[in-house]
């Protein structure tokens, strides 16, 4: 048994899970409050002030670590954060800093082609290292949590297909609230579920793939937030169903070409 398998049978993705909905209650709660008053985190994409429980995921992980394994699993949690060693095979840093980018293209393809109105493209380059910096304590956050904490108890007894449509299941209904009070439809908020699923397929895929490197997921989270942020304009004209099934169809080739054990990626 490895290492990483071994710890992860101490470690319980139900206790995890129930932790971070708690942890998060009082941002949703907070969050009309606080909206009544005209108070909104804005940004590209206008998220509400509930959103700040991007940091749960964090937390609940410390917290559980730091019980499970004391200070010195802490530590080893944060240092995996930013650990690019287990990424052995450098290719896989095309998929996952441009996987979503590619996705995101097409789709705006898509919607031309469907006749969607759209506005001009206007993509400033230059905000683009700076949405990187915006969200990258977000997608470490979240990542450190679902992936550094969650998956690897979770795939040891699933595997990683079953272990990923459960988690990022868990993943799209910990969203749903933002997204109510961020004021969008329930046929948008569906949608919007279906994409964070396969994301989360995506993300377990590179996560085993790239010797289990917390740093492949963090970056391709990372990436998703800046290609929505980007997307024409400002994020104001993205379909979550026209990215959800792209994100579906290509969640769906991975899982088929790669199989369960390459995908497990052991």
């Amino acid at each position: 048994m490895t290492r990483t398998a071994g710890v992860g049978l101490r470690r319980s993705p139900v206790r995890f899970c129930l932790l971070v909905f708690g942890l998060s209650l009082p941002f949703w709660l907070i969050g009309p409050v606080v909206e009544r008053r005209g108070l909104r985190l804005g940004g590209p994409l206008d998220l509400p002030v509930s959103a700040l429980m991007v940091v749960c995921p964090l937390v609940a992980a410390v917290i559980l670590i730091h019980r499970e394994e004391g200070p010195a699993g802490v530590r080893r949690l944060l240092r995996r954060v930013l650990d690019h060693r287990r990424i052995g095979r450098r290719w896989w840093y095309l998929p996952v800093l441009l996987l979503n980018p590619v996705i995101l293209v097409a789709a705006y393809g898509v919607m031309r082609w469907l006749e969607r109105p759209l506005p001009d493209p206007r993509v400033p380059l230059l905000t683009v290292p700076v949405l990187v910096l915006v969200f990258l304590a977000p997608a470490v956050a979240e990542e450190a949590g679902w992936t550094g904490y969650a998956i690897d108890p979770l795939q040891d007894r699933l595997g990683a297909v079953k272990a990923s449509l459960v988690l990022g299941s868990v993943w799209a209904v910990w969203h749903v609230v933002p997204l109510v009070q961020a004021h969008h439809d329930p046929g948008w908020i569906a949608w919007k579920c279906v994409e964070t699923v396969a994301a989360r397929v995506l993300v377990v895929w590179l996560y085993n793939n790239t010797g289990r490197s917390l740093l492949a997921a963090v970056l391709f989270h990372d990436l998703s937030n800046v290609s929505v942020a980007l997307f024409p304009n400002g994020g104001s004209h993205y379909d979550p169903a026209v990215v959800g099934v792209l994100t579906a169809g290509v969640a769906g080739v991975v899982t088929l070409l790669w199989g369960r054990r390459r995908a497990i990626g052991r």
